[in-house]
């Protein structure tokens, strides 16, 4: 036997005797120094929902989404992740930060291209690390005489800051403002002009092959009518 396959195979029934209790995450220090105390950090979540986060960004940022958030309260999110703070009473910035681990990292993203589209002119720097996540497991019978187990393992990290203000344009994942994901522009321009590229919005095409194909014309008759012809005459 492989003796790859052979340690696998002995890991996962040892495994077996145990159970996860719990997962801690270490913290992770923000890569971007010199940053404005009041920057709103957001740590985006696999449960997170998108309409919340974004309201909160965008409150941090602009006044009239300001006065629309405080219209509509944010509700707090299922699955134990709670909301965003509120963001009334608090200054405006200039520099919003959002941050993800794992499963976040796309939705992280997400918030970031549609926070771009809705506050033009804005800088992006995006920072890739790596976390830590430790699993601890406890056996299944105490009495066994097993040990508990901590399982460390890394976790892909994504940074990403917009800014009103210039950034260092000589930064790796530097990104100047104006610059959209080729997939995200392609949907706003189905959204803004109501179809495919080309196509004039509520047009839509013919079914059939057209004029030139065969059908039923004025000179054609049917052989019931034809019928009904000869009886008159």
């Amino acid at each position: 036997m492989n003796p790859n396959l052979k340690r696998r195979l002995h890991r996962r029934a040892k495994m077996e005797n145990y159970s996860k209790a719990r997962t801690v995450e270490q913290p992770c220090v923000c890569p971007f120094p010199d940053l404005a105390p009041d920057t709103p950090e957001i740590h985006v979540k696999d449960g997170s929902k998108i309409r919340n986060l974004l309201r909160y960004a965008l409150s941090r940022m602009e006044a009239k989404a300001r006065a629309a958030d405080e219209k509509v309260r944010p509700q707090p999110e299922e699955g134990g992740v709670e909301a965003a703070p509120e963001a009334s009473g608090r200054p405006l910035c200039r520099q919003v930060i959002f941050t993800a681990s794992g499963k976040g990292v796309s939705k992280a993203i997400t918030c970031a291209e549609i926070v771009k589209r809705r506050v033009k002119g804005l800088h992006q720097l995006t920072q890739l690390l790596y976390g830590t996540v430790e699993e601890v497991w406890e056996p299944l019978e105490p009495t066994a005489g097993l040990d508990s187990l901590t399982v460390s393992r890394n976790l892909p990290v994504i940074w990403i800051l917009l800014s009103k203000d210039p950034l260092d344009s000589n930064q790796p994942g530097y990104q100047a403002p104006g610059r959209y994901d080729a997939l995200w522009a392609q949907a706003a321009n189905r959204e803004e002009g109501g179809g495919l590229s080309g196509q004039r919005p509520g047009h839509r095409r013919k079914r059939g092959g057209g004029g030139g194909g065969r059908g039923k014309g004025s000179g054609r008759q049917s052989g019931r009518s034809r019928e009904a012809a000869k009886g008159q005459s």
